[in-house]
């Protein structure tokens, strides 16, 4: 198989450097750390730059939170320097592996994302009328380092540029601790082996793409399934019988296996197309989607808190148009005519000033 040499140089050369700053900093222009290291731009780059060529660069301890809508979840945000460095390498190798993805995968790929995903789903749920949708369990703290870093070597014949995507999987933050078992395993081998990637990472992501990426070509290449789509760890095969569906579920669990993967059990089934089936936010149905009543109840709260924050003039009425503008952007991909109605005529902002 062939694979990309040479990267490392355009990895750390001034002018690419120069670039992943400019792309991390969108929208944490104003942070500290970011204004910090923007205040010293190009002795910054230049250290960064000489750490890395001279193979002493060091990747930063991680600041961990817990995040609890939809659902909990360790979140880890790592070092501004550090994440100039994850978009240097993403900007060189991401192209690599663009190249191997299936078209019918969507997340964290430029020209892709959740509308346009729930476009194709819309799409498949008008020829099918049945579908099978699946959530890896527990996906990000269960990606194994020993397999993906064989998946990534299939691509990236740089020693150089390997070393250093080795030195950040390998400097991840300890995840959820995971007691799954696989054939062939011994009562310590989930204990021994190093498992998981920080959710927050634009690197996780892309790795996290890779890590899957033989799962969307098995199923549609050795199960003949072109009625396939996937986001992340969440996916959906179509297909005109529930028999045939439940078998081909039956094959990707035992697929998913052979990389150390479950799916979750309560998130597996079945469904009819014609009854609604709920995906990346949204319940679809052949003619039409809306909004999911949870996620709006949720952002609603969200809203009723920025308008206390700015009614204590601890924020600006921007932040609030941004929010405003970015949720009304994204529901309005569904049937919201109402809902919006209805959310936006509760806020109320009582220094003045109207929405």
């Amino acid at each position: 198989m062939k694979t990309a040499k040479n990267l490392f140089q355009k990895i750390t050369c001034f002018e690419n450097l120069l670039r992943a700053s400019r792309t991390a900093r969108r929208g944490k222009r104003f942070r500290t750390e970011t204004a910090r290291f923007e205040y010293h731009l190009e002795n910054e780059l230049l250290t960064l730059q000489r750490e890395l060529t001279e193979g002493y660069f060091q990747p930063g301890n991680y600041r961990s939170f817990q995040i609890f809508e939809p659902k909990e979840r360790l979140i880890s945000a790592a070092p501004y320097r550090d994440r100039v460095v994850h978009h240097a390498i993403c900007q060189i190798i991401e192209p690599i592996f663009d190249r191997t993805f299936i078209t019918t995968s969507y997340a964290c790929q430029s020209g892709k994302g959740t509308h346009k995903a729930l476009l194709k789903f819309q799409d498949y749920s008008c020829q099918f009328p049945w579908v099978l949708q699946c959530d890896i369990q527990k996906f990000f703290p269960s990606i194994d380092h020993d397999i993906l870093l064989q998946r990534i070597r299939r691509k990236i014949g740089c020693q150089r540029t390997l070393e250093l995507i080795e030195k950040i999987i390998s400097n991840s933050n300890p995840q959820e601790e995971m007691e799954h078992y696989f054939p062939g395993d011994d009562l310590f081998t989930p204990y021994m082996r190093r498992r998981g990637l920080p959710i927050g990472n634009l690197t996780s992501q892309l790795f996290a793409n890779v890590y899957l990426n033989p799962l969307d070509h098995f199923i549609k290449e050795q199960l003949h399934q072109p009625p396939y789509l996937r986001y992340m760890d969440d996916f959906a095969v179509f297909g005109h019988s529930k028999e045939q569906l439940w078998e081909i579920c039956s094959k990707i669990k035992h697929y998913l296996a052979s990389f150390r993967l479950k799916i979750h059990p309560k998130k597996c089934q079945v469904l009819r197309v014609r009854e609604g089936c709920q995906f990346l936010g949204f319940r679809n149905w052949p003619t039409h989607r809306i909004p999911l009543k949870q996620k709006s109840r949720r952002y609603q709260r969200h809203l009723q808190k920025l308008c206390c924050q700015y009614n204590n003039n601890e924020i600006s009425l921007d932040r609030i148009h941004q929010s405003i503008q970015s949720w009304v952007g994204h529901v309005r991909w569904g049937s919201s005519y109402r809902l919006r109605t209805r959310v936006l005529g509760r806020v109320r902002l009582t220094k003045g000033t109207s929405y």
